[in-house]
């Protein structure tokens, strides 16, 4: 698979989720007391990434 999120604990403890393409880190997330607050995190993300809007920001126009 090329693609998959990860959850992982930080140094300080908190969980983070982790999207990763290609072995590549693409974001990781805010941190989360809970397990299951990360997982929350990736359901939100998945229900509304496809809803996302597309913003073009270029400097030089």
């Amino acid at each position: 698979m090329a693609h998959k999120f990860e959850v992982y604990k930080d140094r300080k403890g908190e969980f983070r989720v982790r999207f990763k393409y290609n072995s590549e880190v693409i974001f990781s997330t805010e941190g989360y007391a809970s397990k299951a607050g990360a997982h929350r995190a990736i359901e939100s993300i998945r229900k509304h990434v496809g809803e996302a809007p597309v913003e073009d920001v270029d400097a030089t126009v």
